[in-house]
């Protein structure tokens, strides 16, 4: 399935599972949403679970928070990634601070969902990237899918989780497919995870860029150079574990994503893996982002994202350190 249906397909099976359940957004019920992830699910479950909002994000998420107060679990859906900032208020300044504000007493088992990054040919607002910025606001959990498989696994487990969590979807990779095994056992929804094995140098990348390093490193197999991909899956808490074992193999990182490289989770990494693994070090670690600038026009924005070629080019500086 694709991960817009490996989406739905796990939003539907929570709704089955737990009453409390609900979800809401913008033209989430009749239409389905802008990227069909609801299709289907407000004329299964009715109205009052599948809930079509005002345009209004801010009060969208205040909802949430009373109705998680009221003991409900809402999913939110906010349609774009640049459409957050109204909510982000309420995201930052209550929904993260509740639980430590009542002293543990209160807990918001609140998912809000972001398409995020670009790729698509659409404007500003429509393809940024602001993983950062919930990523540094301690209290909130941040999780990024990069496939149909953790797309259905992980939706469900962000929601029955009982912490906040912004459930990061990468809006260009809603149509790539792979066989979902709805029997398997999950593993951890904060564990990042070895994705292709490789001894020359280690990626590290989550949401969209985790398909753009797995071309990397088939490309550099070609020429004997293998190349380890991990995708960290979450953002916050960030699963060191998997990257320290495999930097002191490797001996060399690069770090990825869509988003500017300036003050990004690569320079999160970077200054961790340092810290722990400096000695095995063969070389600095190396970031691959967006540019520090406003998100361009759609005609250019390939320009702007990063490529297999820019992958590739950083492996290289990094081997020849």
């Amino acid at each position: 399935m694709s991960m817009v249906q490996a989406l739905n397909t796990g939003l539907r099976r929570s709704l089955e599972s737990d009453p409390k359940v609900l979800i809401m957004g913008e033209d989430i019920g009749k239409l389905g949403g802008v990227f069909r992830v609801t299709d289907g699910l407000q004329k299964d479950f009715g109205e009052d679970r599948v809930v079509d909002t005002p345009l209004a994000e801010s009060g969208i998420v205040g909802t949430a928070i009373g109705l998680a107060l009221a003991g409900y679990r809402p999913v939110v859906e906010i349609q774009f990634d640049g459409f957050v900032f109204p909510a982000f208020d309420q995201i930052v300044t209550q929904l993260a601070k509740m639980h430590a504000r009542s002293l543990g007493y209160v807990r918001l088992p609140i998912v809000i969902r972001i398409p995020f990054g670009g790729g698509i040919g659409a404007v500003e607002h429509h393809s940024e990237s602001p993983e950062a910025y919930f990523a540094h606001t301690a209290g909130l959990r941040v999780v990024s899918c990069s496939n149909p498989v953790d797309a259905y696994w992980m939706i469900q487990q962000a929601i029955a989780s009982d912490d906040p969590v912004i459930f990061l979807e990468p809006k260009r990779r809603y149509w790539t497919k792979a066989e979902v095994d709805t029997a398997a056992t999950p593993g951890p929804l904060y564990d990042s995870r070895v994705v292709r094995s490789g001894d020359a140098c280690t990626l590290v990348a989550y949401g969209p860029m985790v398909a753009t390093c797995l071309e990397a490193a088939a490309a550099a197999a070609e020429e004997g150079r293998e190349l380890e991909v991990i995708d960290l899956r979450s953002v916050s808490p960030l699963g060191f574990d998997a990257i320290e074992e495999s930097v002191k193999r490797t001996g060399h990182l690069v770090v990825v994503h869509e988003a500017p490289s300036f003050l990004g989770i690569g320079a999160e990494v970077a200054a961790t893996v340092t810290e722990r693994c400096f000695y095995h070090l063969q070389a600095p670690v190396l970031r691959v982002g967006g540019y520090h600038t406003p998100y361009p026009p759609s005609r250019v924005e390939e320009e702007y994202l990063p490529d297999l070629d820019r992958v590739l080019d950083a492996v290289d500086r990094s081997l020849a350190w």
